[in-house]
């Protein structure tokens, strides 16, 4: 096997527009305040074409509400960071509690964009529902693994078996899915069945990343820590905040950012990998 040489200067200049000709599929974009709609503008303005995934009942069910303008508004701020013109941006509905549904997303994703699909980042998640280890019961497991990791998986699956279909060793193929403080001190007592579906896909990323190397496809998880979503304000917000060194919470933007870059060829080393993007957040 050859060594690769180290690049040259002139490879060394980074590539304006990292993603142009990929196409990525974003689930959980739903609002214009979430951390799907701020992968997505990332995705974007790095030049891809982006398929947008919402669940608006879900959203609506909840005390921040839908996106007071629909999925239009969303799908049209996306389009307005499009950093290539002949890129493009679709978006449609789904309910991935339904076991058929993810399957059906990445293939639906997949005509819209050409009939290929690069980069799937799995932003969904089930909110509510939950409670501390003695007032769970069985109904409310069931929902969050359904939603937060069962569908997960098999988005993945679909995916992986479009990529098998590609040319042998097609590069560019990314999966990033999303976990959350589970396995950091503390943990989180009072939401154990999302804390067990979220470190579910914790501890299968690196059996994931193994299962499609072969396809030359990286595996990762972020962890995007608190995150301002809308959902929070007052006091604890404030006190919230003051736990983060810079005395602010986490924006969308923020894990937002660690994720197209994982999606770069400049990432195509790391898989495998669970990343933390907290901002030295002090529980």
């Amino acid at each position: 096997m050859p060594k690769i040489p180290n690049p040259d200067a002139a490879s060394l200049l980074r590539e304006p527009l990292p993603l142009r000709g990929r196409t990525a599929l974003v689930t959980g974009a739903s609002r214009r305040g979430g951390i799907g709609y701020a992968v997505a503008r990332r995705l974007a303005a790095y030049g891809a074409s982006v398929h947008l995934h919402h669940h608006v009942p879900h959203d609506a069910a909840q005390p921040w509400g839908a996106d007071p303008d629909g999925p239009r508004a969303v799908a049209e701020g996306v389009r307005e960071a499009l950093g290539d013109p002949s890129a493009a941006v679709f978006h449609g509905p789904g309910d991935l509690s339904d076991p058929a549904a993810p399957a059906e997303l990445v293939t639906t994703a997949a005509e819209a964009l050409g009939g290929r699909l690069d980069i799937l980042v799995a932003n969904h998640a089930l909110s509510g529902g939950d409670g501390p280890l003695d007032t769970i019961d069985a109904g409310m497991l069931d929902a969050h693994w359904a939603v937060d990791a069962r569908s997960v998986i098999l988005l993945v699956q679909a995916y992986a078996r479009l990529r098998a279909a590609l040319p042998e060793r097609t590069p560019g193929g990314r999966v990033v899915m999303m976990t959350s403080g589970q396995d950091i001190a503390g943990g989180m007592p009072q939401e154990i069945a999302y804390a067990l579906a979220k470190g579910a896909l914790a501890s299968a990323t690196r059996s994931l990343a193994t299962s499609l190397a072969d396809l030359l496809v990286t595996v990762n998880t972020v962890n995007p820590g608190p995150v301002d979503t809308d959902y929070l304000d007052g006091e604890v917000y404030e006190e919230i905040a003051g736990m983060f060194p810079a005395g602010r919470w986490g924006m969308p933007d923020d894990p937002a950012r660690l994720i197209a870059w994982l999606a770069t060829d400049e990432a195509e080393w790391i898989t495998g990998e669970v990343i933390n993007s907290e901002g030295g957040f002090r529980r």
